[in-house]
Order: C-alpha cells, then sequence, then structure tokens
C-alpha cells in the first residue's frame, strides 16, 4: 500500500477530469460560485481588508489575483487574501465527520495556482474534488479537535495536494509537497474556544498559503520529512492518532464533495437547523418579549462547539456570535433572518436581544448526538409568559445534503452578496465564467469580472 503520502500522491495523479460524474463537476461549479458569493459579502470586514493591503505589498508579473483589486500578487499571498474572504462569513460550505471542516476552503489556492500556471478550467475541477476527497477522508479518519488541534491542520495537506495537482508535481515532489505541508502546519484550538477574534475566519486560508508554500518549495527541488504520517514522530503519533479506514474514493464509492453541505445562513453550521426550527416557530409567537425561556435540545458536536463557552451567552465580537448556538437561536427568533447585518457590533450589543439569549439553555441529548453526523437534530422548545409550549425539530436544514439547495437557490444567493459589489453585467460574467468553468483552457483571466470592485471600494 506504500504511506499515506504516497497514497494520496498516487490516486491524485490518476485522478482524471473524464472520470468524474457529471454530478461531481456540476457541484464543483455550484461550490466555485458559492465562494465567490460568500468571499463578495465579506470584501468590507476588517480581516479582509487587512488580508488585501498585506496582499498587494507583493505584487509580481506571474502571480495570481487579489479578488476585487485586478492586483496580481505572489500565489500564495493571493491564497491567504482570497481564502480570508471566502471564509469570513462564516457562510461557506461544511462537511461532518469526526472532525467538521469547510472544505471550499481549498478553492482559493487551487485557483490562484492554477492561475499563475494558466492551468485548465479542467485541471482545477479535478484538483477541487481531490482537495474535498483528501480533507473530508481525513476528517472522517479521526478528531484532531478532541485532541486540542484546529480542523484547517488537515487543510495543509489537502490544499498542498489540490496545487501540485494543477503545477503538475510528479510523484517524487508531490509526496514532498505533503511531508512539507505537514511538517510545519499544526494549529492549535484555542482559535475556537471562549471569545473568538478575527483569526477564526483566517486560519484555513493561512493553512492554505502554507500548501502552496510547500508545493512550490518541492517543485523547486525542495524534500520534506520521510513518512509524515506514520514515522516515530509523525503526524499520527503527535497530532491526529491512528488515520482509521483512511481511503480515497472514486466514481463507485462516491466523492466527498457530495456529501459535504451549502451554508444557508451565515453562521456556524451546527446551528443551522437550530435557525431553520426558530424560523418556523415564529409566526406563532406574537412578540419576543412573550418568551420566557428557550430550551434547545442538541448533538455533542454543537454542544462542545458553539453551546457551552460561557462568552457563547454574553458575545462581544461578530466571530463570538456567529459561533454562538443561544446567539443564533435569539437572533433568529427576534429578527426573523440570519444575514451578516444580525453580526453587526450594534446589533450583538443591543441589551434587549441579549437579554434573550440569556433566556436560552443548551441541553446535550443523547439520541440526537446518535444521528449525528448523518443528519444535525436541533429540537427547540420555547415557553412563552403564558404557559404556551412550542416545539419545533430540525434535522436537515436547507442546503444539508439530504435536503439540497436548487441552482436557483445557489444562485440566488451568489447574487444576495453580489449585487451590492458588482454590476449586474458583472455579475452575469462570473456566472457564465464559473458554469462554464470546464470549457477553459486558461484559468489566468477568470477573475477579471471581480476587478471592478477596486474602483468602488
Amino acid at each position: 500500500m506504500g504511506t499515506i503520502a504516497e497514497q494520496i500522491a498516487e490516486w491524485c495523479l490518476a485522478l482524471e477530469y473524464d472520470a468524474l460524474p457529471d454530478a461531481v463537476v456540476h457541484e464543483v461549479k455550484r461550490r466555485i460560485l458559492d465562494s465567490v458569493g460568500c468571499g463578495l459579502g465579506a470584501w468590507s470586514a476588517p480581516p479582509a481588508r487587512i488580508a488585501r493591503e498585506w496582499a498587494i505589498e507583493a505584487e509580481t508579473a506571474h502571480g495570481a489575483r487579489v479578488w476585487g483589486t485586478g492586483r496580481t500578487v505572489v500565489t500564495d499571498r493571493a491564497a491567504f487574501a482570497n481564502g480570508v474572504l471566502v471564509r469570513y462569513l462564516d457562510c461557506n460550505d461544511t462537511y461532518l465527520s469526526k472532525e467538521p471542516a469547510h472544505p471550499s476552503d481549498n478553492i482559493p489556492a487551487i485557483l490562484a495556482a492554477a492561475e499563475q500556471a494558466g492551468a485548465s478550467g479542467r485541471a482545477v475541477i479535478t484538483a477541487i474534488v481531490a482537495a474535498y476527497e483528501i480533507q473530508c477522508r481525513l476528517c472522517d479518519a479521526a478528531s484532531i479537535r478532541v485532541r486540542g488541534w484546529d480542523h484547517v491542520t488537515y487543510g495543509a495537506f489537502s490544499s498542498a495536494a489540490g496545487v501540485a495537482m494543477v503545477w503538475g508535481l510528479d510523484a517524487a515532489r508531490f509526496r514532498h509537497a505533503l511531508a512539507l505541508a505537514g511538517a510545519a502546519n499544526t494549529a492549535v484550538r484555542q482559535t475556537r474556544a471562549g471569545e473568538l477574534s478575527m483569526w477564526k475566519g483566517c486560519a484555513f486560508a493561512n493553512a492554505a498559503r502554507n500548501g502552496v508554500v510547500a508545493a512550490d518549495l518541492a517543485r523547486r527541488g525542495m524534500t520534506g520529512p520521510s513518512e509524515i504520517f506514520e514515522g516515530v514522530m509523525g503526524f499520527c503519533r503527535q497530532v491526529s492518532g491512528p488515520l482509521d479506514g483512511f481511503v480515497l474514493g472514486d466514481a463507485a464509492r462516491g466523492f466527498k464533495i457530495l456529501d459535504s453541505h451549502i451554508k444557508y445562513w451565515p453562521a456556524e453550521y451546527h446551528s443551522q437547523s437550530a435557525i431553520d426550527a426558530a424560523l418556523k416557530l415564529r409566526s406563532q409567537i406574537p412578540d419576543v418579549s412573550a418568551i420566557e425561556r428557550i430550551d434547545i435540545d442538541s448533538f455533542d458536536a454543537a454542544v462542545d462547539i458553539i453551546g457551552s463557552d460561557p462568552e457563547k451567552w454574553a458575545p462581544t465580537s461578530r466571530e463570538t456570535a456567529d459561533h454562538s448556538l443561544p446567539y443564533c437561536t435569539a437572533v433568529a427568533l427576534t429578527d426573523g433572518d440570519v444575514t451578516p447585518a444580525q453580526f453587526s457590533t450594534e446589533r450583538i450589543h443591543d441589551p434587549d436581544l441579549r437579554a434573550l439569549v440569556g433566556r436560552v439553555a443548551v441541553h446535550r441529548d443523547d439520541a440526537l448526538s446518535a444521528d449525528y453526523p448523518e443528519r444535525i437534530p436541533n429540537r427547540l422548545r420555547i415557553t412563552l409568559a403564558d404557559g404556551t409550549e412550542l416545539t419545533e425539530l430540525v434535522a436537515a436544514p436547507p442546503g444539508h445534503a439530504l435536503n439540497p439547495m436548487t441552482d436557483h437557490q445557489v444562485l440566488a444567493k451568489f447574487r444576495g452578496f453580489a449585487d451590492p459589489v458588482l454590476s449586474a453585467e458583472a455579475i452575469a460574467g462570473m456566472t457564465r465564467t464559473v458554469l462554464d468553468f470546464d470549457s477553459l483552457d486558461d484559468v489566468s483571466g477568470w477573475s477579471s469580472p471581480l476587478a471592478e470592485l477596486s474602483a468602488g471600494a
């Protein structure tokens, strides 16, 4: 079988676009469009501005564009700046397993590397499928958050592999890219504990940037540690534990991109079913001031990640609020929607809303935990002042793989983010480009419809 790094390299080099099912190719296009939309929605966010300013200090004639600027910078900085855009609103896609993750975080790095190399659209699509496959299968094999590491640690491997594919690395250099990615890029879970910071939305962009650097060094001849996974001081012994059953997919076993979920609301994924339940119950509540108590019966992953830290009941940052099960549920009941506006500083500190958040209690439910990760079941039990009790259970909210968003809904989500910052002509141009991505012989100019943001920013 060889080492895990050898297996990954061999599998990636054997994967061909023509072997991908039509449904997988179409799903990649949906994820590219969704990622760009999430990036447009985050254009004015402070971390996005910081990353953009940092990236354009490294302009070069032979790199990749920073979305929204038309400026070409060294590839790894473009991967970081664009990755921050995609991730920051917490509205890009999700995969749930032993380790939850956001596999579309790989897309900006792969696109940047492909743009720098003039790769084809088919090569990009194939590399994105591979990156999803690697990251998600690692998430299936072992949870690293329970050992104190952040999920983005897996992303250094998956992004390095995707970049290695579009750059055409041979098997030896491919293995060294994986080794270099794994040797120096283990991230601690404190990024997602307690009061969250801007780094929550930047951590994977950094992991992906490091994946680009690893692949770039490897293609120039840099070697990495042998047996990066299995070695006596390797990843499995020091970080993940055994990677039980790690095996990559194919058309027969299925590709993991089809098992991942597009987010409907810009909030941590485990809250999506609670938000949906809140919105379904809202019409039965005459006024939120009549709510005496909100009980949320939830599953282990949701309780551990977004429903246990005391900061989740008194968030002071956008990052903490969108990772708070009590806050997301309360604001959905109060406002009737969850959009980026619900995470503004003013909204987070609204005294009436904070009072309602304080009346939320989260309960661990073993029966609901048993349904995870196939579903994300949250049960809301709302008690009104007059004694009325309302209950709603949602297990597969809109966007979940069991309740997927339609193409029309994905386009509507993209346009909702794009309308404030792009012209109708640019929106149409970007949509056409992405939906015909496999027809591009050279993706170098694929992001040109985004260049107009610089004029209005």
